[in-house]
């Protein structure tokens, strides 16, 4: 049966391919006009490319040239199981780097080996070679589907010439993927991933991951569900959700916005000052440039990394912002290191108007551990942006986590130890919110592996310090032991902050009894609703959330305009056979609802920086995400999905701070409206959401069928001080400065996507 599937695709290797690496591999960019980066940068540049020459691909998986370049330098063994492990390693590092055709025809010759030993090098050694079969005749047949896709620009890393194209899973009004005619070659690796994964059902029928992927190999060609025998097939409600939603059309091409990238972070926001949203976006690829791309006003996006002082600057797992100098201007934290041995240091990035500084060492900020998340909050109330920033103990490597404290001159001190926050462990998630409402931001620490953790923030001690205390146990939050992204929202609407940690324990098969309604073994998240009292309840299933979310990149954002927050969690694994659909959740007040299919959300490819935005200045709220695996070859360009409209009422309001942090990060809005159901409150927390992502600073607000506001309420974090403004129409911008008790109006000038 095998024979066959192979046959169709016209993919049987008489020998061993010779094994070949591609040129290119540690050339450094070409010059690029514009003003040159600043010494802190040309500084820091010069320490990621010399951190970058020294990685050991033995200790990181994911330098996939590096780590086959060593297995074909390593001499022949006279051992010919010993040299089929060997060949089965070089193809798998060929598959992760991105090589797909001769990594596929390294497998066929190790699985058509294997059919002539009486017995396999290790338990699970066939199984594991028929699986990454499987995958490799799915990324071929969808690479082959695609239109050409340029390089990851920007960097100096050998990138795919091609990535793969599966979109989405299907809509529950559609029976097939929304796939453009492929070519003949396309769809005969797709036939022959088809075929492949119905020879390995009739031998494994309980096989979930080739049932997994032979739906999603129908998919991809179009041919779902006739070419799918019914015992196996996945129904489309359970695929993508049954939630009725508008579609969202992903118009990155056409703004401007489909840079190709690994795993990163995105911020979206106005970098520039002119009052457009920007965009920044950074590759977890230790030789990858950070990307800058500035709104041209027309409904495009120009990449003006030279000209923003950026170049040299790589790498980095995620993004947050903020204004830590409190001159207006948003500045930058790369956070970089994540899931690696190897420390490297972070970035911030000092806004001066549309250019960037590096300015990690003058700040007092640098230091070198692994770590993707950090958070800024205005923990002791001083009108100065701190900086919590979450390190990765694991191997018997302490890398203790970090709380920066603003000096309101530049520069920062560490006070982690001082203030009682001493975390040592595997952070994945870091969120600062005010769940006590007292006035002061609290702190809380996904760890993955561990308990997680709830510091109540005490404040100021007797002798003129600052004070945290462990509150999980009382609280009730720490659950579940294996988690990653993280953030304090008030989702449903009643002035507490609650609070939502998401899992990251899963399987592919566990998605399929998911699916399917059996039983699974996966680390489901946790939703957990503020009492009011210190106390947090366990909602999830209450709520619906009790499904499989193996999330990376996520952020929360009202998506329809109605008053009530959304989220959607980008998933994944560095495994290229794990593949699970980014995540979207509607907010429908009693519960959430699953809406991936019908929005058009169910992206394949892994899911990182999130950002709820309205990009375009039309009042309804749109969705950046940076898409990309942590493999070499598992590149994707991002997204950008444009918001139909929802035809509800807004305000987006910029707050300045005086006394306050200038962006207002941890203040408390209230928003009191009239419409069809009476009055009602519409409660927010400003800040750029959840861990793994970054929101604009710019608080936009959905009020669903609202006819007038009755009044805005701005309680200011640290000060104290409280704006209560009526007379505010619906549908606007405005501009609220701390105690002035009035609201400036801001024009916002309408742009319309991918009109460039």
């Amino acid at each position: 049966m095998r024979g066959r599937a192979l046959a169709a695709a016209g993919r049987l290797p008489a020998a061993l391919l010779a094994l070949t690496l591609p040129a290119g591999c540690g050339e450094p960019a070409a010059d690029s006009p514009g003003p040159g980066p600043t010494a802190g940068t040309r500084e820091m540049a010069a320490r990621l490319l010399a951190l970058a020459d020294s990685a050991d691909p033995l200790l990181d998986e994911q330098l996939n040239t590096a780590r086959l370049r060593y297995l074909t330098n390593l001499p022949p063994s006279p051992d010919g199981a010993e040299m089929l492990v060997r060949v089965a390693n070089a193809a798998r590092e060929l598959l992760n780097a991105g090589h797909t055709q001769p990594a596929l025809e390294q497998l066929i010759f190790v699985d058509q080996t294997l059919e002539a030993t009486p017995a396999e090098p290790f338990p699970g050694f066939r199984r594991s070679i028929e699986e990454l079969i499987g995958i490799a005749f799915l990324r071929l047949g969808a690479e082959l589907a695609c239109p050409a896709a340029g390089p990851a620009a920007g960097t100096v890393e050998p990138a795919l010439e091609r990535s793969p194209c599966w979109l989405a899973v299907p809509s529950t009004a559609s029976t097939a993927a929304a796939t453009t005619a492929v070519s003949d070659s396309a769809r005969a690796a797709l036939n022959a991933a088809i075929g492949w994964h119905r020879s390995l059902l009739q031998s494994r029928p309980d096989d979930l991951r080739a049932r997994w992927v032979l739906n999603l190999a129908a998919m991809t060609a179009g041919a779902w569900p006739d070419s799918v025998p019914p015992e196996y097939r996945i129904e489309a409600a359970a695929v993508g959700g049954s939630g009725e939603f508008p579609r969202f059309e992903d118009v990155a091409t056409r703004a401007g916005l489909d840079a190709v990238s690994l795993s990163g972070g995105a911020i979206v926001d106005d970098l520039s000052g002119d009052g457009l949203p920007d965009v920044m976006t950074s590759s977890r690829g230790l030789l990858h440039q950070l990307r800058y791309f500035e709104s041209d006003g027309a409904g495009g996006f120009v990449d003006r990394t030279a000209e923003a002082g950026l170049e040299g600057l790589l790498g980095g797992l995620n993004l947050v912002h903020a204004d830590y100098d409190n001159d207006g201007d948003a500045d930058v934290f790369v956070l970089r290191g994540g899931w690696l041995v190897q420390p490297l240091p972070n970035s911030l990035l000092r806004n001066d108007g549309g250019t960037f500084s590096d300015v990690t060492r003058e700040a007092g900020l640098y230091s070198e551990h692994p770590t993707q998340t950090g958070a800024w909050a205005d923990f002791d109330g001083d009108g100065w942006l701190d900086l919590f920033i979450g390190n990765e103990s694991r191997d018997s490597l302490a890398h203790r986590s970090e709380l920066y404290r603003n000096r309101g001159d530049g520069t920062f001190e560490e006070v982690a130890a001082e203030v009682g926050i001493e975390v040592s462990d595997f952070v994945k998630g870091v969120t600062w919110g005010d769940y006590d409402n007292d006035g002061r931001p609290d702190l809380y620490l996904s760890i993955l592996h561990a308990s997680n953790r709830l510091y109540r923030n005490l404040g100021p001690t007797a002798d003129g310090g600052w004070a945290f205390e462990d509150a999980t146990g009382r609280a009730g939050v720490a659950e579940p032991l294996a988690s990653f992204p993280t953030w304090f929202w008030d989702f449903d609407n009643d002035g507490w902050l609650d609070l939502y940690v998401a899992g990251y324990a899963a399987q592919t098969a566990d998605l399929v009894r998911e699916m399917t309604g059996e039983p699974h073994s996966a680390e489901l998240p946790r939703l957990y609703r503020n009492l009011g009292d210190g106390t947090f309840a366990d909602v999830t299933a209450a709520r619906g959330v009790d499904r499989i979310m193996y999330a990376m990149g996520s952020n929360y954002g009202d998506l329809d305009g109605d008053g009530r927050l959304d989220f959607l969690v980008g998933t994944g694994d560095p495994d290229l056979r794990q593949l699970m659909p980014n995540r979207m959740f509607r907010n429908l007040g009693d519960r959430f609802e699953e809406i991936t299919g019908a929005g058009g959300f169910g992206s394949l490819h892994k899911g990182h920086g999130v950002s709820f935005v309205d990009i375009d200045n039309d009042g309804d709220t749109d969705l950046h995400i940076q898409l990309g695996g942590a493999m070499e070859g598992d590149l994707s360009p991002n997204a950008l999905y444009e918001n139909p409209g929802f035809d509800h009422r807004w305000i987006a309001l910029t707050l300045v701070g005086e006394q306050a942090n200038r962006p207002g990060i941890g203040a408390r809005i209230t928003v009191t409206v009239e419409g069809p159901e009476g009055t009602r409150q519409i409660h927010r927390r400003a800040g750029t959401g959840g861990s793994f992502g970054s929101n604009p600073l710019r608080q936009e607000i959905g009020l669903g069928r609202a006819t007038r506001i009755e009044s805005v309420e701005i309680r200011w974090p640290g000060s104290g001080t409280v704006d209560r403004l009526t007379a505010l129409s619906l549908d606007r911008a405005y501009r609220i400065r701390e105690g002035t008790g009035t609201a400036e109006p801001l024009e916002r000038p309408r742009i319309r996507l991918g009109d460039r």
